[in-house]
């Protein structure tokens, strides 16, 4: 497993938990992501996965809704909805090649999702890929 989908791995730990336990206030990951990294650079890396999805989830949310057909987020398993929302973010607003976006979701989807996870969210992303993807 390189570092970065390490970083991609502990950054969907954080994501998962905001999304199961909400609260009024985000968490701090740092101390998680310092025990989990210890990399300066992949602390880096993941923090600004989670602070770019914390900020943009509204958007994000809107647009996985919409592109999944058939499929209301709340129906979603809570792995596969925040595997989309990092795959997302990073196809929008970050320099990831988004071939390597959407294969790093797709291999965070067989590691933690269930057997058909995979497949939806590569066929999810690939969709926002096409309709929303930059170049």
């Amino acid at each position: 497993m390189s570092r970065r989908s390490r970083a991609r791995e502990v950054a969907l730990q954080v994501l998962y938990q905001d999304d199961l336990n909400p609260a009024p206030e985000a968490v701090d990951p740092a101390p998680f992501l310092q025990a989990r990294l210890g990399s300066q650079e992949l602390v880096e890396f993941a923090q600004s996965l989670i602070d770019g999805v914390r900020r943009n989830r509204g958007e994000l949310d809107q647009l996985l809704s919409s592109t999944a057909d058939n499929w209301a987020l709340e129906r979603m398993a809570a792995t596969d909805r925040n595997v989309l929302r990092i795959g997302a973010f990073e196809i929008l607003y970050t320099g990831t090649p988004n071939r390597v976006a959407i294969n790093e979701a797709v291999e965070l989807a067989k590691r933690f999702g269930a057997a058909q996870s995979a497949q939806f969210v590569n066929g999810v992303l690939d969709h926002i890929l096409a309709e929303h993807g930059r170049e």
